[in-house]
């Protein structure tokens, strides 16, 4: 015997809700994990001096400028301290003048070596040019 269906029996879908909290989970999980890596990676590590009015950066030119305890300049991801900075600004700023040039010195860095750093980006034709620090927490 044939069984027909019955289409005049409207039955409630059911929903099930497991796999979406699954896949939830799967996004904050991924989510938590990408931010790790967008933090700036890409220079050098040196001791940043606190300060309470501290922004962080995010537009995408932003080269940073590293003057290690030593004094040795370190021109964006590079290794190597770089004997004229002076140069390689006016190149950035030849291919993009609205560069952001960012001075990260150690916090135990003489004063007088930033102020080298800071002589040289502005003498290569730099307009904008920070100093970073750390946020200071209360």
């Amino acid at each position: 015997m044939e069984r027909r269906r019955n289409f005049h029996s409207l039955g409630q879908p059911d929903i099930i809700i497991i796999p979406m909290i699954d896949i939830m989970l799967f996004l904050l999980i991924f989510f938590m994990v990408s931010t790790i890596y967008m933090v700036q990676v890409n220079t050098l590590s040196v001791n940043l001096p606190a300060a309470e009015a501290a922004q962080t950066e995010t537009k995408p030119t932003v080269v940073s400028v590293t003057v290690n305890k030593k004094g040795h300049i370190f021109y964006d991801k590079e290794t190597q301290p770089t004997m004229d900075v002076s140069a390689k600004v006016k190149n950035t700023l030849a291919s993009n003048p609205e560069s952001i040039f960012v001075i990260r010195g150690d916090r135990d860095t003489n004063y007088a070596d930033i102020t080298h750093a800071l002589d040289s980006l502005k003498a290569a034709g730099a307009k904008h040019v920070s100093l970073a620090t750390e946020s200071k927490t209360r």
